[in-house]
Order: C-alpha cells, then sequence, then structure tokens
C-alpha cells in the first residue's frame, strides 16, 4: 500500500471562488486524492484557506467586521462549499492557525540560522490617501512588459512576469484609486533566494517527470533576466503572523507580519498539525507525512495548483525547505522535512469569451453553480474539459452537450434501460441462467484494455485523458446492449437474455467503482440502487462482472442526470452574463 499526500492550493479567503479556480487545484486534486483511496492507498489529502495580508483586511473592512471574524465567517462557507462540492479532504484547515503560526516562526527562525535572510532597508509606496503602506499586489497599473493595464505590484496575472511596484507605469493604490503616492524607507526581512539558485536548478533538473508547464515556469524564474531574485518576506500590516525568530522576538521588526507568501504554504504542514489535534492524534501521526526523519521517506508527495501559483511552489517554498534542511544537516539536527515529488499545474479555464476574475467579478462561482445543478454535473464537465496543454473555455452549448451527451445519454441511459427491462422481464433482482457467450467475453477483454488505460493515465494525472477513457468505458456497455439486445432475446432465449442482463447490472456496479472519482455523488446512487457496498477495483474483470449473484436484489433508481434544455441554457447563458454584483 502506497502512502500519497495531496495538497491543493489554497483559495484566498476574500470571498467565493469560482470554476476556474476550482479546477485549477481542488477538483484535480480530490480526483487524484478518490482515486488513490479506490485503489487501496493510504492518502492524506490537505487544503486550508489563505487568510493573511491586505485582501483580508480590506475584505473585511468591506463587509464591515473585524478581520478575524470576517475570516471565520468566510472559512465557514468556503468549507461548507468544498463540501457540497464532494471535495474530500482529510482536513481542510485554516492559514491563521496558532500551528501555522508556530510553524511559521520555525521556519523563520531557521533559515536566519543558516544565513538565508537578510535585512533590507528599502524605499516601499505609501499610499497618502489611504494612510499606510501598501503592500506590492495592492499597487495596480501597467504592466511595463505586456501592457496589461490592471498589472499588481508583485506580478502580472496576464503575462506572470515577477515586477516591483516601481516597475508599473501610472502606479495607483487598489484601495482607492489614489495617484498620490510616495515612497518611504521602512526595513524588511528577505529570503535570500539567489543563494539558493544552484540548489534549486539541480533539484528541479532532477523532476524528469514534471509536466513542461511546470518546469517551464520554473526555469523561466531561474533564467530570465536576473535571474532568481531574493524576496521579502515581511511586510508593515496588522494582520497575519507576527515576526518573531522561533518563539524568540526579532530585533528591529516588531510590529510587523510575515508576508502571505511566505506563510500560507507552510500551512500545507501546520494543516496536518491542525488535523492531528483535531482528532486527538499525536505529534508521530502528522510527523509521518511532513518529516523524513519520522516515517515521511516513503511518502510519495503530489501538489495540484494553476500556473500562476507555479513560481511560488517551484522555488519559493522549497527554497524555505532546503535551506531548512541543509541548516539541521549542517548542524546535525535529525529534523528533515518532506519536498515535493511531483506539481501538476493547469492553464487557466475561460469563461464565454472572457476571464473568470474574483476581482471583477466575471463568470459562474461555485455556490451559483450549485444552485443550478447538483456538483456531479459541475466536476465531469470541468475534469473533461480540463486546461492541462492549453488554456480552456467554459460556453454554455458546450456545457449543454457534454450533460446531454455524456452523461444523459451514455451513462444515465444506460443504467435505466437495464434497469427498468429487468424489472419488466425478470423483477428486481439480478436473474440466473445462461452463460456468457463470444460477445460477452469480447467486452471482458475490451473493458479489461480500457480499463487498465484509465489506470495509467489517471497515475500520471492526465485528467483529460483519464475522462475520456471513462467515457469510451460507459459507452462500451451501451454498445454491447444495443448489439445483445436482450428485449429480442427474451422473446427466443429467455436463459441468454438473463446472462445478458446479469453481466448489464454487474456494469452497473463497475461503472460506479470507476467513476466514483469523477462523479462520486451518482457513484453512490448507483451502489444504492445495486443494494451493494462491494467498491472493490475490477484488478479482474470477469470476477468484477460477477460480483452481484443471481437473486441479488436491486432498485431502479431514479433519473441520475436530467438533460439541460435549450431554454434552461439561454436562460442561465443571460443571468451570468460575466457580472457578480
Amino acid at each position: 500500500m502506497a502512502r500519497i499526500l495531496i495538497t491543493s492550493a489554497i483559495p484566498y479567503i476574500n470571498g467565493i471562488k469560482h470554476l476556474g479556480n476550482l479546477i485549477g487545484s481542488q477538483l484535480p486534486a480530490d480526483l487524484y486524492a478518490r482515486y488513490q483511496r479506490g485503489r487501496g492507498n493510504e492518502v492524506m489529502f490537505l487544503c486550508a484557506t489563505d487568510e493573511h495580508g491586505t485582501p483580508a483586511e480590506l475584505a473585511a473592512a468591506k463587509a464591515g467586521k473585524p478581520v478575524a471574524e470576517y475570516c471565520a465567517d468566510m472559512y465557514a462557507v468556503q468549507a461548507d462549499i468544498a463540501n457540497r462540492f464532494g471535495l474530500s479532504f482529510d482536513h481542510f484547515g485554516r492559514s491563521s492557525s496558532e500551528q501555522n503560526k508556530r510553524l511559521t516562526q520555525h521556519f523563520a527562525g531557521k533559515l536566519d540560522d543558516a544565513g538565508l535572510i537578510r535585512e533590507v532597508s528599502e524605499k516601499q509606496v505609501y499610499s497618502n490617501a489611504d494612510g499606510r503602506f501598501l503592500p506590492d499586489r495592492y499597487i495596480e497599473g501597467t504592466c511595463p512588459n505586456c501592457g496589461y493595464d490592471r498589472a499588481r505590484g508583485d506580478q502580472c496575472e496576464n503575462c506572470t512576469k515577477q515586477l516591483d511596484p516601481t516597475d508599473l507605469i501610472e502606479p495607483r493604490s487598489a484601495i482607492s484609486g489614489s495617484t498620490d503616492l510616495e515612497v518611504r524607507e521602512t526595513k524588511h526581512l528577505y529570503l535570500r533566494q539567489s543563494a539558493m539558485k544552484d540548489q534549486l536548478d539541480a533539484w528541479i533538473d532532477s523532476k524528469t517527470d514534471w509536466p513542461v508547464l511546470t518546469t517551464s515556469i520554473a526555469k523561466k524564474w531561474l533564467h530570465d533576466g536576473d535571474g532568481l531574485q531574493d524576496r521579502g518576506i515581511t511586510r508593515d500590516l496588522d494582520w497575519g503572523v507576527p515576526v518573531k525568530k522561533g518563539d524568540q522576538d526579532w530585533p528591529g521588526m516588531e510590529g510587523k507580519v510575515f508576508y502571505v507568501w511566505f506563510d500560507a504554504p507552510i500551512e500545507y504542514i501546520a494543516c496536518a498539525k491542525e488535523w492531528a489535534d483535531a482528532s486527538g492524534r499525536t505529534d508521530a501521526d502528522w510527523e509521518r507525512w511532513w518529516r523524513t526523519d519520522k516515517g515521511a521517506e516513503d511518502v510519495r508527495y503530489v501538489q495540484f495548483m494553476g500556473k500562476d501559483n507555479v513560481p511560488f511552489h517551484t522555488l519559493s517554498f522549497p527554497a524555505t525547505i532546503l535551506g531548512t534542511n541543509s541548516h539541521n544537516e549542517d548542524t546535525g539536527s535529525s529534523e528533515r522535512w518532506k519536498l515535493v515529488d511531483y506539481i501538476k499545474s493547469f492553464n487557466y479555464l475561460n469563461y464565454d469569451g472572457g476571464q473568470f476574475s474574483t476581482s471583477q467579478g466575471r463568470g459562474v462561482f461555485m455556490d451559483q453553480a450549485l444552485e443550478i445543478l447538483p456538483a456531479d454535473y459541475w466536476r465531469w464537465w470541468l475534469l473533461s474539459h480540463a486546461p492541462e496543454s492549453s488554456d480552456s473555455e467554459f460556453t454554455w452549448e458546450n456545457f449543454q452537450q457534454s450533460v446531454n451527451k455524456d452523461l444523459a445519454d451514455v451513462l444515465g441511459n444506460f443504467v435505466s434501460r437495464i434497469t427498468k427491462f429487468c424489472r419488466s422481464k425478470f423483477g428486481e433482482a439480478v436473474p440466473e441462467g445462461g452463460r456468457f457467450g463470444e460477445r460477452e467475453n469480447a467486452l471482458i477483454d475490451e473493458l479489461t484494455r480500457r480499463v487498465r488505460a484509465y489506470e495509467d493515465h489517471m497515475e500520471t494525472m492526465e485528467v483529460r485523458k483519464s475522462a475520456q477513457e471513462l467515457r469510451a468505458i460507459w459507452v462500451a456497455g451501451n454498445e454491447y446492449l444495443q448489439a445483445a439486445a436482450p428485449w429480442s432475446t427474451f422473446k427466443e432465449d429467455p436463459e441468454q437474455a438473463a446472462a445478458q442482463v446479469r453481466l448489464g447490472l454487474n456494469l452497473i456496479r463497475l461503472y460506479a467503482v470507476l467513476s466514483a472519482p469523477f462523479i462520486p455523488d451518482t457513484s453512490a446512487r448507483m451502489l444504492s440502487a445495486m443494494n451493494t457496498l462491494d467498491t472493490g477495483w475490477p484488478d479482474d474483470l470477469a470476477a468484477a462482472l460477477d460480483a452481484l449473484p443471481a437473486g441479488h436484489a436491486f432498485t431502479v433508481p431514479d433519473v441520475l442526470f436530467a438533460k439541460v434544455l435549450d431554454e434552461q441554457r439561454e436562460d442561465w447563458q443571460e443571468k451570468f452574463a460575466g457580472t457578480r454584483n
């Protein structure tokens, strides 16, 4: 049994996420987690809310709440929506937790002891209108690289180029829009990423199986222009992890907090401690996932994220781990932390001719999606159209077509036809009699090939190919049913028709097991209709298609998937034309 640690990029706390956020990290991570559990492996699937930084402060102020109260409220909202989308986290934590606070301060202390943190007197933008220093991301302007007019002071979300606020053309406050900005001197701590460039480069080179999208972004940051730069890890803010070195005060850093990019990835680790603390487990229970000196050496760690998060997860967070581990090795400490083994990154999902954007309020958001249709409709479309090799686009026409053809016509129709036919001719129990013949054996052979291909795609996290193979497995059952035509066979040879129906009913259980990572609620309904708790993986297809014996009772389920009507599509297209008030 393998041990697999899975994390998805943690969603920011300021608002409900859109479908582009969902498919960019959490949903494919859940697909992989569910698949690995289905294969009998031990999985730890972690996620959390990212709660620190200026955006949380501003969102709280807009909501008229203290920032801690706002974050607690939004955490409950995001956790509820994640649950309703079927995201099967082992723990959904919070970056504002005490566990993350302690770990962040611990890592900062280790990095300072290793000589990898330096103090910098720097000039930072101060907004006279807002009466505060502005973090990089709260200065907006035109990107000097691509001309995008809403680039942030830390990075352009259009071309992903790393920026400083002084790079922006016509900078302005993202809080008030004021251009009354001035530069003032302040002191901050910087992580000396440049000192670790060669080590990071060699580590990335060793990851020969990583997606091209992941390594190309990492290499671009390492080698383009002046190469990897040192990066500030503190900010002049009230809300965040107080700057300390372990449990000691950090002279000159009083009143400052760690920059959110530094503490947010550490929450992946802290989330596991939150899980252990919340469930009455010991430190050993979570450390066996994260510390290679405490049992994590055999763990495979996989991260899922959108391409905009790749630089921090291939360079900055690994620099934190590598720097800490190297220092511990030099000082003789046994403490060693787990580095990621594989990063699955995604391009962007665009919305109906434009871009999804939380800040601009464009697109369908997760809560809105669930008001329209159950989660499995969305899970199937998003995963089967995952933006892997390039950006992809959500259109209502494509969504309607996929739901109607894949879910209603192929899977739903198969389940309905075979269960209703069996009930009308044999009753609500698996019929006995007859034997499998050439056609049935040919189907078993085809399904064996296809299930092995499906497994290969899932193991390598090729999401679209996995969906295509799963659909082909559904289609194979429909084609068999159409060719065997038990309704015709029944007239001449009822026993042979019984064998055909028995195979068909067992296919429903098989489909439920294989489909569970994609459409878990529907899978559970199919298993319930078949009156079975048997979720055994089909290592042997012939045995899997004999799992429900003759005489086994079942019920005819309600329609699994309703078709999306033209009138519904047109109504939704108008209702969600791209703005959210």
